[in-house]
């Protein structure tokens, strides 16, 4: 591994070349693949995912001989968790570092600050884990890998909305909360959609709150003022931990708590909040259930929870390598289909084909979303205190939608799944 120096002038940003010995069999130059991801700051507990996800793959692509007969370099900035460092850095991987390829960055935040640079240049990259990035500018060579599907906003609330109405007594009026950034705000948007569409709701609050806000407890506090039924929240991992932890000190009872808090979906997360966090229904876009295990899977994450100890990672890890590991793998077998490392022709070729990855078949759609949606909601349940073995498997995180995937039945109130 060596340093290379950095353009951008954060002094924290970090730049990473990742150089593997050359056998004499792949003694071709590199095909250099850039990215950004956040490796310190708010989502660095993801993005540090993604990387240990993106190196798993290129060791496994180098070990079968590389693309194209050419091995993999890896070429990474540390965006810092702030959008406004991904326009220098993506410039900079195109213009100064002159890599071949892009992936990423990781996350919506930093993901739609990258897409005008991308189109100014008309280079391809698949984002990873943004939630409708491309909605307002549909790049045709920006691809998605997030399984939200055709309708992204919506697919962080339908089911949410879907289990609410089903429930006896359905719940009628709903809080929002949502930070004031890209991802909260599209998922935010998306429940305004789900529930103008589904009826019989009544939205009593739309709270937004600053990125910055470090105390939870006026936000919660404000919302437990109107009682609502239903509490649906948007929000990244470090306001994850926040509005949880308020919500339990002041002692909010919804019938529904929940949403779209990726925070919860990080395990020493989890392990932190242990009970706190009984009874809240969340989205999740990967599970180590039997229903989801495809060609690869297993072996991906235990090549990836080998390594997370010594690395300082979420030692289990299974929302976001997969997902990771399947944005190189797509990337992979479009270079490989076009046997080209021409941008114009990775996209096109992208756009009418299906990939088979770790995370199952996957077609694109518009705007390069995933055709078919597959987003799952699960219930904490029985939650015990400081304990990792427990999330090993997903008998307290039970998936309760779509009915396809299940493996339990939501326990409705909320009041009712925080008891012991």
């Amino acid at each position: 591994m060596r340093n290379v120096s950095l353009w951008l002038k954060a002094p924290a940003a970090l730049l990473v070349a990742v150089l593997l010995p050359l056998s004499p069999a792949m003694a071709a130059d590199p095909i250099r693949i850039g990215t950004s991801l956040a490796l310190t700051g708010g989502v660095a507990p993801i993005g540090k995912q993604i990387l240990a996800a993106l190196q798993i793959w290129r060791d496994d692509v180098n070990a079968k001989g590389g693309l194209l007969g050419r091995p993999i370099e890896l070429v990474f900035y540390d965006d810092q968790s702030n959008p406004a460092n991904v326009p220098q850095l993506y410039t900079k991987l195109i213009d100064v570092d002159k890599v071949d390829l892009l992936i990423g960055p990781y996350a919506t935040n930093m993901v739609a600050p990258a897409i005008p640079v991308l189109m100014q240049y008309r280079k391809t990259t698949i984002g990873i884990l943004a939630n409708a990035a491309n909605s307002k500018l549909h790049y045709d060579q920006y691809f998605s890998m997030l399984p939200t599907g055709p309708e992204p906003q919506k697919s962080f609330a339908l089911g949410f909305f879907q289990l609410a109405a089903a429930a006896k007594p359905r719940p009628k009026t709903v809080a929002i909360v949502a930070a004031d950034a890209e991802f909260a705000q599209n998922a935010a948007d998306g429940a305004r959609q789900v529930i103008k569409e589904m009826g019989g709701f009544d939205l009593v609050a739309d709270q937004k709150y600053p990125p910055s806000t470090t105390d939870y407890g006026p936000v919660m506090r404000a919302v437990q003022a109107l009682n609502p039924d239903i509490v649906y929240v948007a929000a990244y991992p470090p306001d994850s931990v926040g509005i949880v932890r308020a919500a339990n000190e002041i002692g909010l009872t919804p019938k529904m708590f929940g949403g779209a808090l990726i925070g919860l979906l990080v395990t020493p997360i989890k392990v932190q909040l242990g009970p706190l966090m009984n009874g809240i229904i969340n989205n999740e876009v990967f599970l180590p259930a039997a229903s989801l295990n495809f060609p690869g899977t297993r072996e991906v994450m235990a090549k990836y929870q080998a390594m997370a100890p010594s690395a300082g990672i979420d030692p289990i890890g299974p929302a976001f390598p997969p997902l990771g590991y399947a944005a190189g793998q797509v990337l992979a077998q479009a270079v490989e289909g076009t046997k080209s490392l021409d941008q114009v022709k990775l996209a096109a070729y992208m756009r009418s084909h299906d990939f088979s990855t770790v995370v199952g078949d996957i077609k694109f759609g518009k705007d390069g979303e995933w055709a078919k949606s597959r987003v799952f909601f699960t219930q904490f349940q029985h939650v015990a205190p400081n304990s990792l073995e427990q999330f090993k498997a997903n008998s307290h995180e039970v998936i309760i939608w779509p009915n396809e995937y299940k493996t339990g039945e939501m326990i409705f109130p909320y009041a009712a799944a925080k008891k012991p």
